[in-house]
């Protein structure tokens, strides 16, 4: 038994030997379990197809905004019938009212014209009669209308309007001018109409109904024309023109 342990004595520092020697390797890192950080498995790589290549075009230059009065002025016309939106015209408001006067003029930008002998030109001289655009006869401007007015009024109603000159023609000053006008505008009532009516049944107020004045044709339906004086009185008053529509405009 004693022989026993004395085997077993060497046998025992021989495994602490070794159990020191394997905590000594342990801790200085040869052995260590350090784990590696796991690898993300590979994922299936989507085929992004073929892929598409855009050229950029530069834009081509955009075309130069035609003026809008180019759509006034004839091609290939003669300067000096050009209209007055069409040319620049160095004017001189001294001059004499009723009189011709030459200016020196010259055509817009855009505009093509020619001299007496078909020869492209930008300066000529334009010839004109002295005088306002204000000053203008009636049929060389056109006004805006009203019909708000009573055309058939004593004293006869006035009206403001706006004037603009028309194309072809030449003057001084705006071309666009405000003016006062009288009233002459028509609702399309007849005189001849009017008068065959008082003349045959003027008794029964006919004419005043077609003018438009019910008030007096009632009174003349009821009082039988008043006894036909009122009949009398009214063929002279609408056959002189004195009674009109009731909205106050002209006959045709």
């Amino acid at each position: 038994m004693a022989a026993a342990v004395v085997l077993l004595r060497p046998l025992c520092r021989l495994c602490r030997v070794v159990l020191f020697l394997s905590q000594f390797y342990i801790l200085s890192g040869g052995g260590s379990f350090s784990e590696e950080p796991s690898q993300p498995l590979p994922q299936a790589i989507k085929d992004p197809g073929p892929t598409r290549t855009f050229t950029a075009v530069p834009r081509a230059a955009e075309s130069t905004d035609i003026p809008p009065y180019v759509m006034k002025c004839p091609s290939n016309g003669l300067c000096s019938r050009l209209p007055a939106d069409c040319i620049d015209c160095k004017t001189n408001f001294s001059c004499v009212y009723g009189k011709p006067v030459t200016f020196d003029c010259t055509v817009k930008p855009s505009v093509t014209c020619v001299d007496p002998d078909f020869k492209s030109q930008k300066s000529f001289v334009l010839n004109m009669t002295c005088r306002f655009c204000w000053q203008l006869p009636e049929a060389d401007y056109e006004c805006f209308s009203s019909s708000d007015c009573r055309a058939v009024s004593c004293p006869r109603q006035r009206y403001p309007t706006n004037c603009t000159v028309r194309d072809h023609v030449h003057c001084l000053g705006n071309r666009t001018f405000p003016k006062m006008l009288y009233c002459n505008w028509t609702g399309g009532y007849k005189w001849s109409t009017a008068l065959a009516l008082s003349i045959t049944l003027g008794g029964f107020g006919a004419d005043r109904f077609y003018l438009g004045q019910w008030r007096e044709g009632l009174g003349k339906l009821f009082s039988f024309g008043g006894l036909g004086i009122w009949t009398l009185i009214d063929v002279l008053l609408i056959g002189v023109g004195y009674v009109g529509p009731a909205d106050g405009s002209l006959y045709i």
